[in-house]
């Protein structure tokens, strides 16, 4: 039983979010240009609430992740949803003082069960940049199979980046 939890994004959890983010900028806006210097409390808000509206209209699901005492700890998500194949982007990020804890490793399981428990989809996939060793770790340690390298299929803050590509499929 892993001692973090997951749950659906809530309006109460922006500030934490912010927060957490703004914490995070050295280790996560190298891959991901949301989590600049300047993200603001309104942003964060903004984004919540769109997250949602997609999630009861079935587009992404995006799950805090909480720690002992509902720490918020990061987030993990199913976008880009592709309902003609049935396959979705399965992402995720952790602040820095909960790194290396097995924080993203859990929630990616979690999020991952949810997925195929609660929605139709058959594959899930996690693109991480080819720089982004841990990242892939985490890939690795939730059982996702590595399929290739797919060229420039990022754009980072610094331009296009190669990215490893991995799946989860549906259990039989």
């Amino acid at each position: 039983m892993s001692a973090y939890t997951v749950r659906l994004y809530q309006q109460r959890d922006a500030e934490e979010m912010h927060a957490a983010a703004l914490e995070s900028v050295a280790e996560v806006y190298p891959w991901m240009a949301w989590c600049h210097r300047r993200y603001s409390l309104d942003e964060a808000r903004q984004w919540v609430a769109v997250q949602e509206k997609l999630a009861k209209q079935g587009m992404a699901y995006e799950f805090a992740i909480l720690g002992e005492g509902g720490r918020f700890l990061g987030g993990c998500g199913i976008n880009q949803i592709s309902t003609a194949n049935r396959f979705a982007n399965l992402g995720y990020w952790v602040r820095t003082s909960a790194m290396g804890r097995g924080v993203a490793p859990a929630a990616a399981r979690l999020v991952a069960e949810y997925a195929f428990r609660k929605t139709d989809l058959i594959r899930l996939e996690i693109v991480c940049a080819a720089a982004n060793t841990r990242s892939q770790r985490v890939a690795e340690k939730v059982g996702a199979v590595r399929e290739g390298v797919l060229r420039s299929r990022l754009l980072l803050p610094t331009g296009p980046s190669d990215a490893v590509m991995y799946s989860l499929v549906r259990p039989n």
